[in-house]
């Protein structure tokens, strides 16, 4: 059959090539339409309780994640020149397009008594007359005594001193982001030349925007640099600019087409959808390596052109479909996953490899066709002496020392066994920047000085509308449960909810000072006005006829109070305390909850029928690091199916369990010796990294079926003689895989100069395994067919 296809193609090259070039055309004009995307990734299924808890949280209070914050560290901040400039970067930044709302400190309002109508309005403590005269001895006094401010715009303790920048979240996910972002930091530089105190900026818009821009460098850089590897590689091999032109063609086709079906899927590029192009390239490149190396082949043999073409589609035709099928496999799995970034990235990827095959199978024999005999310069690789000296040195140590190889590979696997003891399965928000990176120790910075600044949210719910603080009891059930608890955990920063409203309040009312009169208060109930001020809001945001002063008063109860007052949200930060360390805080926020508001230690509640309150903690924070775990649980899953997929597209190709068994043990061994690499190098289980086993399997596996269809092809030709066969399979196939798996290794090694360092984990231990791949199925695979054929032999005598 597929010689008929090998004559076909070359009988019809004009037809197909112009068919290709058209259908090529027209996915370059959708791959032109492509789009970065600028949204979080949907890693969590949209059916996962912790999404819905999320988005349920959006509906009722909006965005949490949309606050850009700016730090100092001075001991002259109220210097009035430093204090100048502070405000002066306030009111620059307030007229950046879209940013909403900014919370500073010359900004900040204190509650005074109207003598007129005896009742508390807003008032600014530092008034612009007070800064500009450079006046802030009585201001700054006044804002001190105000513990509403403390541990949230500055730290006493650090001399540390925050801004936060509240932008608008349409414009967040939209390609506008990068323009607010850049104007915020040109004028945060400014202030910083100015001052000469240094600055730093962190929250997840700035992370977002950064880590996706920087996406969108890198990805043209890899395949740029995947490129010219590619074509230095193949110039040193074929010592020919047609046929290096020829390769390049047809991967430059292939991503071409991957970025077409990208935008016919309707998905966006991501940090993952980022290195299909690049993975495009890599995996194409073999596919014509193998396809030239066994056309030069046969023309040496032959002295035949179309003969020798027709042999390269009959011979390699079948073997390049199973490879790229196992490769797609290995890709493909990640869409039985329910993420939706692993789904993306598993049908494009999956459906690029399928592509570069036809790509490969159509255009190579027919401009090859056209071009000129191959001279004896291009195929004097066939020759090289290195080479042949080292697969002759692997054929020794496969046909004499078959204990060394059994021995080597057992004591290398015990070391690894050991090493996977060793790793641990943890991610983090900002993990995959450098430690030195400025994104990194700005994020540290805020750590330190203010338990971070990664959103996480407690929705107490009532269970009936206008159930919100109805008794002073459970006012203070709350207050009781932020300050003994919330306020005092090492990796949160200082909760704010309405009861801070309330201790704001009621200090401006007793007109006190300090800590000591921070409180609620002793008797009585305060939130009687509260709620009628409360309603108020809601219906003024309805009428939208809020005024100024209402606002200011009241803008905090209505973003803490949903508008049925079913529902009180607590917002608090957090420090980027990764995946492991996550769920115990989690929990032991619901069990302190439970255990103060509900009278029930314990961390999720059943029966809920007598219970106060039912108790939710979510944020951008928890659902971003439940997510990653939610992925490295689907990427260990996917490695399992494409080992049982791959499997039987083994078992469908050779028909035979110990072919099988075989051509499997030297692809699980690569994959056992990187786990313990990882382990022993401390690299952790993260999506990066996972993701790792799945595609190599898929791209390691390509390496045994060429060895085995080569070995298959070959067994008649020495009347099965099966010492022989090996020994011809090591010499005609050996030479091609080792070109292949330095191309590979070569364009994953890539990915190594990437600024994240998951991608560069991806590059180097991809790298690791199809290296280790590559002496696995050159020596013991061998070694195990000459274990499996006496065996064989032995049964029938």
């Amino acid at each position: 059959m597929w010689q008929r296809l090998g004559s076909f193609v070359i009988k019809n090259r004009l037809v197909l090539l112009i068919i290709l070039f058209a259908a090529t055309g027209v996915m370059g004009f959708f791959a032109s339409q492509v789009k970065l995307s600028y949204e979080f990734a949907r890693a969590i299924p949209v059916d996962n309780p912790k999404y819905r808890d999320y988005k349920d949280f959006q509906q009722r209070f909006g965005d949490d994640g949309n606050v850009l914050v700016m730090g100092v560290k001075t001991d002259n901040f109220f210097k009035p020149d430093v204090f100048a400039a502070y405000y002066k970067l306030h009111k620059q930044l307030r007229k950046v397009e879209y940013v909403e709302e900014i919370l500073s400190i010359p900004a900040a309002i204190g509650l005074v008594k109207d003598t007129l109508t005896d009742k508390l309005v807003p008032a600014k403590i530092f008034s612009d007359s007070v800064i500009e005269k450079g006046l802030l001895d009585s201001a700054k006094n006044a804002f001190l005594n105000l513990s509403f401010y403390k541990y949230k715009l500055y730290n006493p303790d650090e001399h540390a001193y925050l801004m936060a920048v509240r932008i608008n979240k349409v414009a967040l996910n939209s390609a506008k982001r990068t323009k607010i972002v850049e104007d915020i930091t040109t004028a945060v530089k400014a202030f910083e030349t100015e001052t000469k105190i240094e600055t730093h900026l962190s929250g997840l818009p700035l992370i977002r925007t950064v880590v996706g821009d920087r996406i969108k460098k890198e990805m043209s850089f890899f395949l740029i640099g995947s490129l010219v590897l590619s074509a230095l590689i193949l110039l040193i091999f074929f010592r020919s600019i047609s046929t290096t032109l020829l390769s390049l063609l047809v991967v430059l086709f292939g991503v071409v087409w991957s970025l077409g079906i990208l935008e016919l899927c309707k998905y966006k590029i991501s940090l993952l959808t980022a290195l299909i192009p690049p993975l495009v390239v890599v995996i194409g490149i073999p596919n014509c390596i193998y396809f030239i190396n066994k056309y030069h082949t046969s023309y040496l043999k032959s002295n035949n052109k179309n003969g020798a073409l027709v042999d390269m589609v009959s011979k390699m035709g079948v073997v390049t479909l199973f490879c790229n099928i196992t490769a797609a496999i290995g890709f493909a799995v990640f869409a039985l996953t329910k993420s939706a970034i692993l789904n993306e990235f598993g049908v494009v990827a999956g459906i690029s490899i399928m592509v570069i095959f036809f790509v490969s199978f159509i255009l190579l024999p027919s401009v090859l066709s056209y071009l000129p005999a191959p001279k004896e310069a291009q195929t004097r690789y066939l020759n090289n002496r290195w080479l042949t000296s080292f697969l002759l040195r692997i054929e020794t140590w496969v046909m004499h020392h078959k204990k060394f190889v059994y021995g080597i590979t057992i004591v290398v696997l015990i070391f690894s066994v050991i090493g996977i003891l060793k790793i641990k399965s943890v991610a983090y928000i900002v993990d995959d920047l450098p430690k030195t990176d400025k994104i990194y120790t700005d994020l540290k910075f805020f750590e330190t000085n203010f338990k971070g600044v990664m959103p996480l949210e407690i929705v107490l719910d009532t269970k009936k509308p206008k159930g919100i603080l109805k008794s002073t009891v459970d006012i203070n059930k709350i207050a009781f449960f932020q300050d003994s608890f919330l306020a005092k955990q090492n990796n949160i920063a200082k909760p704010l909810s309405v009861i801070d409203g309330i201790k704001f309040t009621y200090q401006a009312i007793s007109e006190g000072q300090g800590d000591s009169t921070y409180t609620l208060p002793a008797f009585g109930n305060p939130l009687k006005d509260l709620h009628d001020k409360l309603r108020q809001v809601n219906v003024r945001k309805e009428n939208a006829a809020m005024t100024a002063a209402d606002s200011a008063t009241l803008k905090l109860i209505g973003s803490f109070i949903d508008s049925t007052e079913q529902y009180l949200r607590i917002s608090m930060n957090m420090e980027d305390i990764g995946t492991a360390a996550l769920p115990s805080v989690v929990d032991s926020i619901k069990r302190n909850a439970n255990r103060i508001l509900n009278g029930i230690d314990s961390v999720d509640v059943k029966d809920t029928a007598n219970t106060t309150y039912n108790v939710t903690v979510t944020g951008t924070s928890s659902t971003f690091l439940e997510g990653s775990r939610f992925i490295v649980n689907g990427l260990k899953e996917s490695v399992f199916w494409a080992f049982i997929l791959i499997s039987f597209c083994m078992l469908y190709l050779f028909k035979s369990a110990r072919i099988l068994l075989c051509s499997l043990i030297p692809n699980l061994i690569p994959l056992v010796i990187t786990a313990g690499v990882m382990g022993w190098a401390g690299v952790p289980l993260k999506p990066s990294t996972v993701l790792v086993f799945s595609v190599a399997l898929g791209i390691a596996i390509d390496i045994t079926i060429r060895f085995l269809v080569n070995y298959k092809q070959e067994l008649p030709v020495y009347n099965n003689d099966i010492n022989a066969t090996v020994s011809a399979t090591i010499k005609n196939t050996g030479l091609s895989i080792v070109y292949t798996s330095l191309v590979l290794i070569a364009g994953f090694v890539i990915f190594c100069f990437s600024g994240f360092g998951g991608t560069k984990a991806l590059g180097w231990l991809t790298s690791v395994t199809l290296f280790v791949a590559t002496l696995t199925n050159l020596i013991l695979l061998p070694v195990l067919l000459l274990l499996v054929g006496s065996k064989k032999k032995s049964y029938k005598d």
